[in-house]
């Protein structure tokens, strides 16, 4: 149950955004509207306001849409029609200047996206965000091995010039690199080193196969291990750290002296360290600080005692930065999205990851169970795929609708009638076959 009510709830919200980006504009450029339908198919519930719009729920919640007053609908749609005045009989879809539809069909992308960043600002002011770094581990790849100087303990700043600190980050910029034929440029940097080095590794029809797209990071010729940035996210009241100057965000490069890396080296330092104190020397901001830290005592889960700081890594973020960081990852995603797009289009990237109804549904229930920020993360991916695949140039979607105002605007006329129906058509049967095509990959992953 738990499955089927967390995708209700995902898909109702996605959809209710995007046609109230739709509905709200229509409102303000004066276009009349008839309904606000969230679900697609029979109603089951319809609630009508004083302005003659009629709000429904339908049956079938994998869309929804907002039936503006025009010339189409005076025609064809007869269920739709309330009595108007004659104001509001004036106020056609068609009647308004074509810089106020297309900002119409702009309007529920934009609020998907608006959405987006709303739930990543939300997320990133209210968790503790580990930042890490890509080690390398290992190389594998003769041609490494031969022809450079990468070795165990270097660390990986970025590929093809696009920074990475994250297993996602690298993920995506090697998806996006599917079926690249030539040199792919990896960065590095050695330990504390500042000086960057680049190292380029030629490939051929990259990551060309199912296998190596469910895990890209295993095909660069070398493994990685994450470590985490040593950041301090928190600060335990009940440890003596408290009593010290040490805060939030301060980035520990150094302890007793010796230069650190990783929050790991802080662990493998305590191991073996004997005294009472230790002399941590951080960064806040733009200064250079060296801080006392008692060490507290307490018992490991086998009941020995081990000496202890009190913080955690991490990220605290404050509200501003958090908007920034949403905000920037909203557009990164976006681009990403874009990019996969055209590489499943031609070939260079599977189908293997497009979900539809049942995957949907398998995601928001697992997400659900995993906590609530990792179901609003989940809406707020899938907020940024709708925005991204509305705005695609296929009739019956808002780019499709822009591309048709865009012919109007060409010929100085609107599309002839049969060749407009012959357009939605071909929309219709694509979008018909994607979905149908979805269904398939999503049951194939249960076989």
């Amino acid at each position: 149950m738990i499955y089927l009510f967390s995708a209700i709830v995902l898909l109702g919200v996605l959809i209710a955004i995007h046609e109230f980006g739709h509905f709200i504009v229509g409102r303000m450029c004066n276009i009349h509207v008839y309904r606000f339908s969230i679900g697609m198919g029979p109603v089951f519930f319809k609630k009508l306001d004083k302005h003659g719009t009629e709000y429904a729920l339908s049956a079938l919640p994998l869309g929804g849409y907002v039936a503006f007053h025009t010339k189409k609908v005076s025609e064809q749609d007869l269920d739709l029609m309330q009595p108007l005045t004659p104001e509001q009989n004036a106020n056609t879809f068609e009647s308004k200047p074509k810089w106020q539809r297309a900002l119409v069909m702009l309007a529920g992308p934009l609020a998907n996206f608006i959405l987006a960043i709303g739930i990543l600002s939300l997320i990133f002011s209210n968790t503790l965000e580990r930042q890490f770094i890509p080690e390398v581990s290992s190389i594998s790849s003769p041609f490494l091995l031969n022809n450079s100087s990468l070795r165990d303990g270097d660390i990986l700043k970025s590929i093809n010039e696009k920074q990475v600190s994250s297993l996602q980050d690298i993920r995506l910029e090697l998806l996006s690199l599917s079926g690249t034929n030539g040199l792919i440029n990896f960065r590095f940097t050695r330990g504390l080193s500042e000086s960057e080095y680049t190292v380029s590794v030629p490939v051929e029809n990259y990551l060309s196969n199912k296998d190596q797209q469910n895990a890209p990071e295993n095909f660069m010729g070398f493994g990685l291990s994450m470590k985490i940035k040593p950041i301090v996210g928190m600060i335990a009241q009940d440890a003596l750290v408290a009593q010290t100057d040490l805060k939030v965000n301060d980035h520990i490069i150094a302890i007793n002296s010796k230069p650190i890396v990783a929050f790991e080296d802080l662990r493998s330092f305590l191991k073996n360290y004997e005294g009472s104190e230790i002399d941590l020397k951080i960064q806040r901001k733009d200064k250079i600080l060296n801080i006392y830290v008692p060490l507290s005592i307490r018992k490991n889960s086998e009941g020995i005692e081990e000496k202890y700081i009190g913080i955690t890594p991490g990220l605290k973020r404050s509200l501003v930065d958090s908007f920034f960081k949403g905000a920037y990852e909203t557009y990164n995603l976006s681009i990403k999205t874009i990019t996969f797009v055209g590489k499943m289009v031609i070939g260079d990237l599977g189908t293997q990851n497009l979900s539809g109804p049942i995957g949907i549904v398998q995601m928001a229930g697992d997400t659900a169970k995993a906590g609530f920020m990792p179901f609003l993360y989940l809406m707020a991916l899938l907020s940024i795929s709708l925005g991204v695949l509305n705005l695609l140039p296929i009739p019956v979607l808002d780019g499709g609708q822009l591309v048709m105002l865009g012919i109007e605007a060409a010929r100085g006329s609107p599309m002839p009638a049969r060749m407009e129906n012959l357009f939605y058509m071909s929309g219709w049967i694509a979008v018909g076959f994607l979905m149908i095509f979805a269904v398939f990959n999503d049951i194939s992953k249960f076989l």
